[in-house]
């Protein structure tokens, strides 16, 4: 006990100078699984190979503390947890650890797994990182909208999806920035890379559209159609979602227009499209398109904004961490819905 109420005591301490601390280096470690030793004030460096691992913390401490727990590229692997004072809680969730780190074309970023402890009042009291096993995982695939965004202040939804998640289920954001459905099968470091991982009863997101800006129909539709047999023939399960809404408001306060429903230059509806073939493939599909739209003109060209990056970007596409947390809240509520996933395995 010790050792945890020095971590308390340097987390209070460096909230109130205002000091971000360097996570100390994994070390070796024989029999038990590698714990708090690893973690400074803010941050936990574990020096593991890639894989899927389960994590166990203990939150709390004398005082009241809020805890959030982000990790590798940014994603948020715990929201923010209110505990009282002088009470604890344990929470658990699991997290893919990969080169790279974030989006597949990007830099390897560092090795092994880091963790980032924020929240208004972090107090990290134990932790615990195993090997995860047979884990089920969610692969994605897609765009901008949906990758590991590398800075502030961008977030794709997939990037928020795995705090609704708990121990036994993770994400590999397999999502890029830039990819069209053309693209994405070209790319050697993308679908070529990526089918391979995919394993027996994984499920496979595929949200790719915003960037097939000159893509035909007919090509289009063969795209999806090549995608879904690849994670069929892998042993996947292929779920087809809808591009999430641009920003972009008619006169009247709706949004029924292409620029904002993703109908491109040639005029394919993209939408429409993915849901024509995950009818006639039996895909199960996520209608994000319609779920986005419904929330965005319920909110109105102000409200809304705080979903976009409007107002730091004058950005109607990209979204802020509050919006994709709220969009990964949409897919969360849609998996759920369609029984694919374990009621046991979400945080709702």
């Amino acid at each position: 006990m010790r050792r945890f109420t020095a971590l308390r005591g340097a987390t209070l301490t460096a909230l109130a100078l205002g000091t971000v601390l360097t996570a100390a280096p994994a070390r070796a470690h024989t029999g038990r699984p590698p714990g708090i030793e690893h973690c400074t004030a803010t941050a936990c460096h574990f020096d593991v190979p890639p894989g899927t691992y389960d994590v166990t913390v203990r939150l709390g401490a004398a005082t009241a503390s809020a805890t959030r727990v982000t990790g590798e590229t940014r994603r948020t692997l715990l929201p923010e947890t209110a505990v009282p004072a002088g009470e604890h809680v344990t929470r658990s969730f699991t997290v893919d650890v990969r080169t790279p780190e974030g989006e597949p074309t990007g830099p390897d970023g560092t090795p092994g797994l880091d963790l980032a402890l924020g929240g208004s009042a972090p107090a990290l009291e134990a932790i615990r990182v195993t090997p995860s096993g047979q884990s089920r995982r969610i692969l994605l695939i897609g765009d901008s909208t949906v990758c590991d965004q590398p800075a502030d202040p961008y977030s794709g939804w997939g990037q928020q999806l795995p705090q609704y998640l708990r121990k036994g289920l993770s994400v590999a954001n397999h999502a890029d920035s830039g990819e069209s459905t053309v693209t994405y099968l070209r790319d050697p470091r993308l679908w070529a890379a990526v089918q391979p991982l995919i394993r027996r009863g994984d499920l496979v997101l595929v949200q790719l559209a915003h960037n097939d800006k000159t893509t035909d129909e007919a090509t289009y539709r063969a795209n999806l159609e090549t995608l879904v047999a690849g994670i069929r023939d892998r042993g996947g399960e292929p779920v087809l979602v809808t591009p999430v809404v641009r920003r972009w408001f008619n006169a009247d306060g709706t949004l029924d227009n292409g620029t904002a429903l993703l109908v491109n230059g040639l005029g394919v509806d993209h939408p429409a499209v993915i849901r024509a073939v995950a009818a006639a493939e039996d895909v199960p599909l996520i209608d994000l398109t319609a779920k986005t739209k419904a929330l965005v003109e319920s909110l109105g060209p102000e409200a809304s904004k705080a979903l976009y990056l409007y107002n730091e970007k004058r950005d109607n596409t990209h979204t802020s961490v509050h919006g994709a947390t709220v969009f990964a809240g949409l897919v969360r509520d849609e998996l759920l819905a369609r029984h694919l996933l374990p009621e046991g395995r979400v945080r709702v």
